[in-house]
């Protein structure tokens, strides 16, 4: 049983990965374009008002690069810091625990994007893709250097 989970691994982290992804870029859209009952609850965010509109674009980005696994651990890095920013500087002053001052989902975002950025994409990422891509063309690459005697 162990031996089939661990082989299935690698696909469980791709899924779980575009689920994230898919999530933290419709927080994004929300915010920018208004869809999906808008930014808290209703609207947009003003553009360039700070921190939210900028923290709207990297949800966005950042979640829609983490849902294809292209460049996954720096879309993941940057956009699990925002989301500790997001819940330090708005959330945890206003209470200790996330369940008190509504940073659960701030929380939960830091650390999910936390694990991507060491755990990269998983399976079903386009990382993987020009990864392979790129080692086949270091081999040819080598074959074809000749050698200085």
């Amino acid at each position: 049983m162990t031996g089939r989970l661990n082989s299935a691994q690698p696909y469980a982290l791709g899924l779980f990965r575009i689920v994230i992804g898919l999530l933290f870029a419709c927080h994004g859209a929300a915010s920018l374009f208004g869809v999906l009952g808008g930014a808290m609850g209703g609207g947009t965010i003003d553009a360039g008002t700070w921190p939210g509109w900028y923290a709207a674009v990297i949800q966005l980005v950042g979640g829609a690069l983490v849902a294809l696994g292209l460049g996954t651990r720096a879309a993941a890095f940057i956009s699990s810091g925002s989301m500790a920013y997001a819940y330090f500087k708005v959330h945890q002053p206003e209470a200790l625990w996330p369940l008190q001052n509504g940073g659960e989902a701030s929380a939960i975002f830091c650390w999910a994007m936390l694990l991507f950025v060491f755990t990269g994409s998983g399976a079903l990422g386009l990382d993987r893709l020009f990864a392979s891509r790129g080692e086949r063309e270091d081999e040819t690459a080598s074959k074809r250097t000749p050698v200085a005697a």
